[in-house]
């Protein structure tokens, strides 16, 4: 009877629960449990296995550049323009929910694309669906599916993720196309979707970095008024903690 019931689990795709009653029947310890005990323990079986499962689809997708990083692993012992509890806040992921946008800027090397990726995989353990890119990349990429027809699905698909993170912001110059590439990803996301930028640029500089003062207009008017900021300082963490003088 017992394999009859985990073959009726597994065909209704309930492997938590095929798990959790495999054990029990293994473990003499459950034969003291009651029926809702026993129960309730399968269902808590059934959803964490659900909630693993989400997390490693999220993470697979999220291509963040730094996989394991997290808040907890994150030196707060080094000055570099952060609070310790201001980037707690933004963990617990309100921001998001809100569709607010966050702005990382700092030099090389202090830290922006790892406390970006902590906050990305702070929202796919909350099941929000998070995706890292980094703009020359992500400028290439419009380019060629302009060219391959794949234009309108790659919009869609960087519009569908609740939590864009786009780091080098400005590292290359705009050219007239990829600031309206921009633009209209900015407009899919606006108030509806939020989105990290990471630059090395400080903000008076991003019109100029963009080029065109109205599109820079346009541009800077869908991501800076409802965005939180993050100005990070200090040395390079590669120097520092490369042990070399």
């Amino acid at each position: 009877m017992i394999e009859a019931t985990i073959e009726k689990l597994l065909a209704m795709k309930l492997h938590g629960m095929t798990e959790g009653l495999r054990e029990q029947m293994n473990n003499p310890e459950y034969r003291d449990f009651g029926f809702d005990e026993r129960l309730a323990l399968l269902v808590d079986k059934e959803k964490l296995y659900r909630e693993n499962r989400q997390f490693k689809n999220l993470a697979s997708q999220a291509h963040f550049r730094h996989p394991s990083a997290c808040f907890e692993d994150i030196d707060f012992r080094t000055q570099r323009g952060m609070t310790k509890d201001g980037l707690f806040r933004l963990c617990q992921n309100e921001w998001i929910r809100s569709h607010n946008n966050l702005i990382v800027i700092g030099p090389t090397g202090v830290g922006k694309t790892y406390i970006a990726c902590a906050l990305g995989n702070s929202a796919i353990r909350q099941g929000i669906s998070a995706l890292y890119v980094r703009m020359p990349r992500l400028a290439q990429e419009l380019k060629v599916a302009r060219a391959d027809g794949s234009y309108v699905k790659l919009l869609g698909r960087l519009q569908r993720m609740r939590l864009l993170i786009i780091d080098d912001w400005g590292l290359n110059s705009f050219t007239d196309e990829g600031r309206r590439d921009f633009l209209e990803i900015m407009e899919d996301r606006h108030q509806v979707r939020s989105t990290i930028i990471v630059s090395q640029l400080p903000l008076d500089l991003w019109h100029d970095a963009i080029g065109d003062p109205t599109l820079a207009d346009a541009i800077c008017d869908r991501i800076v008024h409802n965005a939180h900021k993050i100005i990070m300082t200090g040395e390079s963490m590669r120097k520092t903690h490369s042990g070399l003088t």
